[in-house]
């Protein structure tokens, strides 16, 4: 396990649901599937496509600050339009890349058009410290003579 491995590992050691919302729904039905499933943001389709995602910061800054109401607002108005995306084989630290660089905490997984999973910040860091656990354990028993698998 390693921070240049592909993310595909990593979406198959998550669980398979994916959660998203079809662009006509209003964001209180987001937000309100966002609190049951304790998400923080949601991809938004049309027509079993990927059109954009609805986060956490769209609601507060579009929607709150804004003057809007949850119940009025669909969340094709004030969602985030034509995501990053990335592949299977993009790899962890790829991921973490275009996650600072780019400022967002969630990133679809596209493959051959359609949307095949969605990664969070807290899945790249929960993968990171795996890794770096296991490198720890290797060396650990490197050093002490232990037999390495």
């Amino acid at each position: 396990m390693q921070n240049s491995d592909s993310i595909g590992g990593l979406l198959r050691d998550k669980a398979p649901a994916i959660h998203s919302i079809p662009i006509t729904a209003t964001v209180l039905e987001a937000i309100s599937l966002m609190a049951g499933r304790n998400i923080g943001a949601l991809p938004v389709m049309r027509g079993g496509q990927l059109a954009g995602m609805f986060t956490e910061r769209d609601y507060t800054r579009k929607v709150v600050l804004m003057g809007r109401t949850s119940r009025d607002t669909q969340v094709g108005e004030i969602m985030t339009h034509d995501p990053i995306t990335v592949g299977r084989d993009t790899t962890v630290n790829e991921c973490m890349e275009i996650m600072t660089e780019e400022r967002v905490r969630h990133l679809p997984v596209v493959e051959d058009g359609e949307l095949i999973g969605i990664l969070s910040i807290g899945d790249l860091v929960k993968w990171i410290i795996s890794a770096q656990t296991a490198t720890i354990e290797h060396l650990t028993r490197y050093v002490f003579g232990e037999q390495i698998n």
